[in-house]
């Protein structure tokens, strides 16, 4: 019996997942701290990079937790105050988990991808924005709020989506 090429062993398949989650973790940390050095990544205006990732549930669950804990310590790291570290991560993991659940490996729906996030980070981040730094008024973080979100998941995270389905086989065995 010859061997297939590119083939990854049941071992391998168990471990897989993660080391998906702490790449993807990893990469939403490096991708925030890019956004953070142009003042992007926190306050009123958020355009992070790194939102185009919570996409990835689309193509894995292991994505999940790697966006959770990704957003959790890019927070962390950029000094945010607890309540947005608090919240701000849990608008995240919301995000991927009904992600996950609407679209997950299904690309029927793959346009609906960026829309949980979008709705989880609209909802919750404005009012933290408010309590935590006293930003005001509240209309106005709802709507960079969601103009940011709209670019990095909306159009960032739909180009990265359609980039990954031509590579699926590669960064997503099953």
């Amino acid at each position: 019996m010859k061997k297939q090429r590119n083939a990854i062993p049941a071992a391998g398949l168990r471990v897989l997942p993660l080391v998906q989650a702490a790449m993807i973790a990893a990469l939403y940390v490096v991708l925030t701290f890019i956004a953070n050095a142009f003042g992007l990544a926190n306050y009123a205006v958020q355009l992070r990079f790194s939102e185009a990732l919570t996409i990835l549930p689309y193509f894995t669950p292991a994505a999940v937790p790697g966006l959770f804990i990704g957003c959790l310590l890019s927070n962390i790291l950029t000094g945010c105050a607890l309540p947005d570290i608090i919240f701000g991560s849990l608008a995240t993991l919301i995000g991927a988990l009904f992600t996950c659940r609407l679209c997950g490996e299904n690309s029927r729906h793959k346009w609906l991808a960026p829309i949980p996030p979008i709705a989880a980070n609209i909802l919750i981040i404005p009012p933290v924005l408010l309590y935590a730094y006293g930003i005001r008024p509240l209309w106005f973080s709802l709507l960079t709020v969601g103009i940011g979100e709209f670019i990095s998941c909306g159009i960032l995270g739909m180009l990265l989506l359609f980039t990954l389905e031509k590579y699926t086989y590669r960064f997503f065995p099953h």
